[in-house]
């Protein structure tokens, strides 16, 4: 959020006009993006916030949304959009992506000119809060796990007491919510909110899938690698998996149980602890997306993106790949291309290319595009 410095400056300047400003806590655009993963509690949402206001050096009030994300699907799904009501609920700005610059000038246009014109650099930075011992606990040490290309990440509800250390993002490739067969990605991965971490002198954890009859999961259950190259890490742990629900019950959920060892980060416990998750063969809209640090959107072995084929960029091509496309005009960075965003021939053509005509232009219809040029 480089524009929070901007807002922080108008928000001084306007709140003794009787403007309020608040931040919306909505779902992690970018789970992983500074460790963080997919909170699912409030209570952890709530816990990122404190986080966050330390971090980003804001007095700006928050506003955490409800585990169902009722507040970011009325306000359009958007990651990073800027919204302005007034005082009789209408809504009279409502921008995609925050803009501090074109905020003042609403505003001066709205209620008049601040008294005050506080500039970015007038404002002090906060220091970091002290004694975070969880920065020191290594990461890349084990190897990433090559999801399945034009994946997409699952509903998972996690069972269980809390605290809930554990955290399962699922991604599976289209034919296995089309066919209900494919391959499904498994990523295990220890929430820093709690400030644990895998004691790699432990047994390793484990993973078991209970497979309904007639099911077939290969494999169905599973032990990540041992790791020898640290004592301590805070790597997800990834396992892919090849399903054929094709003759269960269409519905019938994916149950996992895992077990492993969580690890105080100040080293003063390690216990055994056994979590469940279940995972629903449909698509979550507010799971966000991984991008793996140096390889842009990845999600491929060793952060970068895999050739798709037609459409893929490489030597002596002209056509842009629909990734290129994607990481060129997708502001908002939700993996698809709105209306709004689309300028030009892309604006254009952007009913031809909105082939399900849901408002929105997804990669799958960018590659279908590409491949009939």
């Amino acid at each position: 959020m480089n524009n929070v410095p901007g807002l922080e400056a108008i928000y001084r300047d306007y709140k003794s006009k009787g403007v309020d400003f608040y931040f919306i806590y909505k779902s992690l655009a970018h789970p992983e993006r500074d460790g963080l993963v997919q909170p699912v509690t409030i209570d952890e949402r709530l816990a990122h916030i404190k986080k966050a206001k330390v971090q980003l050096s804001t007095t700006i009030p928050w506003i955490a949304d409800s585990m169902s994300n009722e507040l970011k699907n009325a306000l359009g799904n958007r990651n990073n959009s800027e919204i302005v009501v007034s005082p009789d609920g209408t809504m009279v700005v409502a921008r995609d992506w925050s803009d501090p610059s074109a905020l003042r000038l609403d505003l001066e246009r709205l209620v008049g000119k601040a008294e005050t014109l506080t500039e970015v650099t007038d404002l002090k930075a906060q220091a970091p809060a002290a004694g975070d011992g969880h920065a020191a606990i290594p990461r890349g040490i084990v190897p990433r796990v090559e999801r399945p290309d034009s994946s997409e990440p699952l509903i998972v509800t996690t069972k269980g007491d809390e605290p809930f250390y554990l955290k399962l993002r699922a991604e599976a490739e289209k034919s296995v919510a089309r066919e209900s067969k494919g391959t499904l990605h498994l990523s295990f991965q220890l929430d820093p909110i709690h400030e644990v971490h895998w004691n790699n002198l432990a047994p390793p954890m484990r993973y078991s899938i209970a497979v309904p009859e007639g099911a077939i999961f290969t494999p169905s259950s599973g032990e990540a690698a041992k790791v020898s190259a640290a004592k301590a890490d805070m790597d997800p742990r990834e396992f892919l998996v090849e399903l054929d629900l094709s003759t269960v019950e269409a519905g019938t959920p994916i149950i996992i149980s895992v077990d492993y060892f969580a690890c105080d980060d100040a080293d003063r416990w390690c216990k055994p602890v056994t979590q469940t998750f279940e995972i629903s063969l449909e698509t979550d809209r507010d799971a966000g997306r991984v991008q793996i640090p140096g390889g842009g959107r990845g999600g491929t072995k060793g952060g970068g993106m895999k050739g798709r084929g037609k459409g893929s960029a490489g030597p002596g091509r002209g056509m842009p790949s629909a990734e290129n496309i994607l990481s060129r005009f997708d502001t908002n960075e939700d993996g698809a291309l709105s209306r709004e965003e689309a300028t030009g021939p892309m604006a254009q053509r952007f009913d031809q290319m909105d082939t399900n005509r849901d408002g929105s232009v997804s990669i799958e219809e960018l590659e279908a595009r590409l491949a009939r040029r």
